[in-house]
């Protein structure tokens, strides 16, 4: 009885079901599009050259995916071509080093399967893995590799994010924050940031902003500020920005040059009154939404 229940258990483990999600893991595959880009680019290469080649893609199999055979480019170098490229994928070097190989001596590298021993053949890379190769054939071997290389720069520029533009530094000369001041008005303003001129002669308004915490720094004068509490006859002067008479409760504080103070996004606050004239700068920063 127990062998028989032995042997059912083997029968179900046969037909069971076998995870291999951990077995598997993504490959970059050489698309057609990719593969013309590179054959085009090399192409125009070759005709600033006035150079007559073949050019051969091939996928990281070896198999062809292009081949370019320019005006009165010798039939011969068909095949040759794509030797060079294949060489390139299967073996993921360029074809080069098995040439300079039997240079050398070795004559056995002749005898590799799939090999074509002749320089013109480089990989194609993505992500630091070979995902195909390009072979030339036509020229001299140093220019057939030359216009190779131009294909795999192709490639690599398709392949590689573009990096955004550095962002711009921004100035402000002392006349122009000068006469900011005068009335008190934004230096800057983007998306996630703002840098007032603020300038102050009399008591302000309760102040709400839902998404904006405010950065204050005092320059000049003083002030009763302040925070917290309730907000007094609020409305709605904008998405996101309430305004209100007054505050009731809260914290005061009496502001002098050189003070900072972070007012978070959504807690009230309130200049109750200030010196003339009274001049700060507020940095707002919106909240990452």
């Amino acid at each position: 009885m127990k062998s028989k229940i032995l042997l059912s258990l083997a029968a179900l483990a046969l037909f069971a079901p076998i995870s291999v999600g951990a077995q598997l893991s993504e490959k970059k595959v050489l698309t057609l599009a990719a593969a013309e880009k590179v054959a085009d680019a090399a192409a125009a290469e070759a005709r600033k050259r006035n150079a007559t080649v073949v050019i051969a893609v091939v996928d990281d199999a070896g198999y062809p995916l292009v081949i370019k055979r320019l005006d009165d480019t010798q039939v011969a170098s068909v095949d040759v071509g794509i030797g060079k490229a294949r060489t390139a994928a299967i073996f993921r070097r360029p074809s080069k080093e098995f040439e300079d190989q039997t240079k050398n001596g070795r004559i056995a590298a002749l005898a590799l399967p799939g090999a074509t021993p002749l320089q013109g053949g480089l990989p194609l890379i993505a992500d630091g893995k070979v995902v195909g190769a390009i072979g030339v054939s036509g020229n001299t071997p140093q220019e057939d590799e030359d216009i190779a290389k131009v294909g795999t720069l192709a490639l690599a520029a398709a392949t590689t994010p573009a990096k955004p533009d550095a962002p711009k530094v921004a100035y402000f000369p002392a006349a122009q924050v000068k006469q900011a001041f005068v009335k008190g008005r934004p230096l800057l303003e983007i998306a996630n940031y703002k840098i007032h001129a603020s300038h102050r002669d009399e008591p302000g308004i309760a102040e709400i902003h839902e998404q904006d915490t405010d950065i204050i720094y005092v320059l000049e004068g003083t002030a009763t500020f302040v925070t917290g509490g309730t907000a007094v006859d609020t409305r709605t002067i904008a998405p996101e920005e309430i305004r209100g008479k007054e505050i009731r409760g809260g914290e005061t504080r009496r502001l002098v040059k050189g003070d900072v103070v972070v007012v978070p996004a959504g807690v009230p606050h309130w200049f109750k009154d200030s010196s003339s004239p009274f001049n700060y700068y507020v940095v707002k920063v919106r909240s990452a939404n």
